[in-house]
């Protein structure tokens, strides 16, 4: 697989991931308070008292990231997936260290689940900081 398919495929991982929790944040704040991530679990609602403005805040700036993300998925150029992928650390790593340092909310197999994915999203996106000197105009 080439690094272009490859820098395509994590931003495209990385877009739909904040595309959906901006989406059902934004337009669904108390069932995402509730409800988040869904299939009978609930991350969220642990960590303190519901809060509209901030759960609607939270899912605005996912929606700005996936926008980000979308354009640097299709333009592919070395300077915007470097902004891209800084931009997705600099969420993701305060995000990763908070719920590391904050288990006790949630219990073993959520806390397994929520902060593999976590730990995944700021993986890829130091991939994607690294991957994005090795791309190529040529490559687009």
């Amino acid at each position: 697989m080439t690094v272009a398919r490859t820098t395509r495929l994590a931003l495209a991982w990385l877009a739909l991931t904040a595309t959906q929790i901006g989406t059902w944040a934004l337009l669904a704040p108390r069932s995402f308070y509730d409800d988040f991530p869904g299939f009978g679990r609930s991350w969220v609602a642990g960590d303190g008292p519901f809060n509209e403005h901030l759960v609607r805040d939270v899912g605005a700036l996912n929606l700005a990231l996936a926008v980000l993300l979308i354009a640097a998925a299709v333009r592919l150029s070395r300077e915007l997936v470097t902004v891209a992928a800084i931009a997705s650390l600099a969420w993701g790593v305060p995000h990763t260290v908070y719920h590391l340092a904050n288990t006790e909310p949630l219990g073993t197999m959520d806390n397994v689940a929520s902060i593999g994915g976590l730990v995944f999203s700021v993986a890829l996106a130091a991939m994607l900081l690294v991957s994005a000197n090795k791309l190529d105009t040529s490559t687009r």
